[in-house]
């Protein structure tokens, strides 16, 4: 296969290995993420943090997932993670902003549960990470990017935003294939320029960059 042809169809990441090759992650983020898998495995034992379902899947659907944006941000230092729920994507990116200068990344999550879960994640890996138990619109903290993953409708996640885009953030956030929809529809609350990015990890998903956000009214 030609190298041309090969960056056009790229093989899936289906394993460490392959996560390897397609994000270019050193074997200690490898190990680090081996590590935060096994731990996700034996809380969720316990909790629900993920699907049961999801686990076998960890490397395609939880780590290349959000650890391609940090290709579409790749000088950002310090993210904002909203509803950080088991940690993806924000554990996942301190995993590969470790080591980093100035490397900070906030998650932040009003279930106390699930933040033990991410305080002792990131006690385990020493990550450049601090643990918020609060909700998003009560903190106001100066980040490159606030991100989160399933956790509301665009209009609705950029009332979350707001405060965190107020300060100089641009907003990157994972979407399906209903993400058009729910543009148009925050659109009706928000003034916003928008620009979207095939997902490498989802055929059906989006990843929306947004900028210049400001009440409609």
């Amino acid at each position: 296969m030609s190298a041309a042809l090969a960056r056009l169809d790229p093989a899936p990441v289906a394993d460490a290995a392959s996560f390897a090759a397609r994000t270019g992650a050193t074997p200690a983020q490898i190990a680090d993420l081996e590590q935060l898998r096994e731990m996700l495995t034996d809380w969720n034992a316990h909790m629900n943090l993920v699907s049961a379902a999801s686990l076998p899947e960890f490397w395609p659907r939880h780590a290349f997932d959000s650890a391609q944006l940090r290709q579409i941000a790749p000088q950002a230092r310090v993210w904002v993670d909203i509803g950080a729920g088991a940690g993806f994507p924000g554990l996942v990116l301190a995993i590969l902003l470790k080591g980093e200068a100035h490397a900070r990344v906030h998650l932040v999550e009003s279930v106390a549960k699930r933040c033990r879960f991410l305080e002792a994640a990131s006690a385990a890996l020493k990550l450049p990470a601090k643990i918020h138990n609060a909700r998003a619109e009560r903190l106001s903290l100066k980040a490159d990017v606030v991100t989160a993953r399933a956790v509301a409708p665009l209009g609705r996640l950029l009332s979350f935003a707001q405060p965190f885009m107020a300060r100089g953030a641009i907003g990157l956030f994972p979407k399906g294939r209903g993400a058009e929809a729910e543009i148009a529809d925050a659109h009706a609350a928000w003034r916003f320029t928008c620009n979207i990015t095939p997902s490498l990890s989802d055929p059906e998903g989006q990843i929306l960059r947004v900028e210049g956000l400001a009440h409609a009214r």
